[in-house]
């Protein structure tokens, strides 16, 4: 009997445990991205992240290394093609061909009407947020196919499920992130791979902090949060965390919003672009 408890024991121990596996985080070294690195590297992962800010990046990975997270990292725009490809040559060579997880978070918008975006403003949301994504994907996936069991992670955004005033370009490429999120879930399910999608609210990092900081705009985002606060960074990274576990082995194809328990279907909140 005691035997079996210890079993079961371990058992459950390992459904809640990234120890042995590895990760790729994009954009790891600020706000969700950063968090999601911590996150994963705490439950036991050896994860590679990538920024376009080389000391920024340094400096991320001395402060992980003194925590005792198994963190490396690679210089990357994941915006441009070229780079995208040898940053995923970089991770095969460093996990030995294999890979448990992909987080697409590195994504980036210019808030403003729709009629004075320009073509170089398209291009670059276009790329950053759903290209990249897209490509990493193509490019990760024999790779995750290899490990047995690998699990996607999109960081989307609530504002590809309604408007909430971020731009229709951000809104466009987040949307798109949805569907594909779902169509990869049933295309690559045979493969082993999971995909699940995360949508937060608004969020505590540097791509909206100036927007934070203006008082009537933060109180209208907060009227419509029914838990009356904006959410911290390791808020979302946690449920990030929970879909790449072992423990969610049969969820894949949804998209998840964080969104303080607002009600996303029907709910179209008047916000001002800045």
């Amino acid at each position: 009997m005691a035997n079996k408890a210890e079993s079961e024991s371990s058992l459950r121990a390992s459904k809640w445990s990234l120890k042995g596996m590895n990760a790729l985080v994009t954009g790891g070294t600020r706000g969700i991205g950063h968090a999601v690195v911590e996150e994963l590297a705490g439950f036991g992962a050896a994860v590679h992240t990538c920024s376009r800010n080389e000391a920024e990046l340094t400096k991320c990975l001395k402060e992980w290394r003194d925590k005792g997270f198994l963190v490396t990292g690679s210089v990357c725009d994941a915006s441009l093609k070229p780079q995208r490809e040898k940053l995923v040559q970089e991770v095969a060579s460093l996990f030995n061909g294999k890979l448990n997880i992909l987080v697409n978070n590195v994504g980036t918008n210019i808030r403003k009407p729709t009629t004075e975006f320009t073509a170089e403003e398209y291009s670059l949301i276009m790329s950053t947020n759903f290209e990249s994504t897209y490509h990493l994907c193509q490019l990760a996936h024999p790779l995750l196919k290899e490990s047995g069991a690998g699990s996607i992670v999109f960081i989307s955004s609530v504002g590809g499920l309604v408007s909430i005033g971020s731009g229709s370009i951000y809104a466009a490429t987040k949307g798109a992130i949805n569907q594909l999120n779902s169509y990869l879930a049933c295309e690559w399910a045979k493969d082993n791979i999971r995909c699940n999608c995360v949508a937060p609210w608004y969020t505590k990092t540097s791509l909206v902090e100036h927007l934070l900081d203006n008082k009537k705009f933060l109180e209208e985002i907060v009227s419509k949060t029914p838990l009356q606060r904006v959410a911290e960074a390791g808020e979302v990274s946690s449920l990030v965390a929970f879909l790449c576990l072992p423990a969610a082995s049969y969820i894949t194809g949804q998209v998840i919003s964080v969104d303080g328990g607002m009600t996303v279907n029907g709910f179209e909140p008047k916000m001002r672009p800045s």
